[in-house]
């Protein structure tokens, strides 16, 4: 009996030993051992914006988190970012500063306000069409970025600027083709790096990207969780859609649709409800010169995502029409008027509030590096 579990025992060594080389081999595999490529980036976003309705204070609306200062010189972006990239692994920390930085991270604390990024990737697969990342890194929800150069129009659109810009904690990105991505978010919350006081609760979220051509682009995004403590919890769900079409080399056409809803107290089966519809045309003169034009509407009648003392909430429509000078790729001066139009009086201006907000901003954008 001894000398056959001695055998046998042998045998299942050999196996281990046999199975545990074979996988030592693949982990060190040549592609895992080619040298990574590694980039410093950087951006900068200097504007001016003239408000007409001359607020007291240089700080414009509570709902704006770009480009949101009257009658001074400021920068709304700057970040230097370090980009690792290798076939089988990826890691990208952008540090971050200005009065995008200042208002869009006031939740968070201390020095969390400068990270703009910082998260790292693995391949999960032989094809690379599987990778998991996990750490501060872009929100799936919307067609906007922070990075100015690389909007249609100068400042975000309202259902930009008041849904997540970033989200922490780990997202799993499957790409069965070039044309379609497959995104599952678990993450700390809505738009936060730290978790919320007194929330036990992660949030979760999910994308599909399809592009059927080069020309085309359609989206789906969501999220659902929550941005209250357990005590209050109420569940939020939000949905993004949009589409990207460029129907002709010069003309081009993004249209968005924002629907989320919030219970109105724990447990409850009823929801408060938000929207938010917005269409861009751009059209591009010449290889130097492109104009946009954009009309939008936000309304979110009981202050879930903008609190507002108006007995039926936020509501506000919005026009403006966007000119570009791009001399050489990654360098622009873009200059933007833009109009908001409320039946109610949400809009600051010198002696009090009014129904209206006509302003024009101003900006300079340079991007280096890849």
């Amino acid at each position: 009996m001894k000398t056959k579990l001695l055998l046998a025992f042998q045998w299942l060594s050999l196996g281990l030993s046999l199975l545990l080389g074979r996988e030592a081999a693949a982990q060190t595999d040549s592609t895992w051992l080619q040298s990574p490529e590694v980039a410093v980036s950087g951006f900068v976003d200097v504007f001016y914006t003239y408000d007409f309705n001359k607020p007291q204070e240089s700080y414009r609306q509570p709902f704006l988190y770009n480009h949101n200062r009257h009658h001074e010189v400021n920068l709304n972006l700057g970040l230097v970012k370090v980009a690792v990239t290798h076939t089988k692994y990826r890691a990208n920390l952008a540090l971050q500063t200005g009065t995008y930085a200042n208002d869009n991270y006031a939740a968070e604390p201390g020095v969390l306000k400068n990270i703009f990024e910082a998260n790292a990737g693995l391949s999960l697969n032989p094809k690379n069409t599987l990778w998991l990342d996990a750490g501060v890194f872009s929100s799936h929800l919307g067609f906007e970025s922070a990075i100015s150069l690389d909007n249609w129009t100068l400042t975000r659109s309202l259902v930009a600027e008041n849904s997540p810009y970033f989200l922490t904690g780990a997202k799993l990105t499957y790409s069965p083709t070039s044309q379609l991505d497959l995104v599952a978010v678990v993450c700390n919350g809505w738009q936060r790096i730290e978790r919320l006081e007194g929330n036990s609760l992660l949030s979760f979220g999910t994308q599909v990207n399809y592009r059927p051509n080069e020309s085309t682009t359609l989206n789906w995004s969501t999220f659902v969780g929550t941005d209250t403590p357990d005590s209050t919890r109420r569940m939020r769900y939000f949905n993004n859609v949009y589409g990207k079409f460029q129907l002709t080399s010069r003309f081009g056409l993004l249209t968005g649709f924002d629907l989320g809803l919030q219970q109105q107290a724990k447990n409850s089966a009823r929801h408060d409800v938000w929207i938010g519809p917005v269409l861009i045309g751009r059209y591009t003169l010449n290889q130097k010169w492109a104009a946009a034009l954009r009309a939008e509407y936000y309304q979110d009648k009981t202050g879930i995502i903008i609190p507002s003392q108006m007995p039926d909430g936020f509501k506000t429509s919005g026009l403006s029409l966007n000119l570009d000078y791009t001399p050489v790729p990654n360098v622009a001066a873009r200059l933007e008027g833009r109009w908001f139009h409320s039946p109610d009086l949400l809009f600051r201006r010198e002696d009090g509030f009014t129904d209206q907000n006509v302003f024009v901003t101003a900006s300079l954008a340079l991007r280096v590096g890849k």
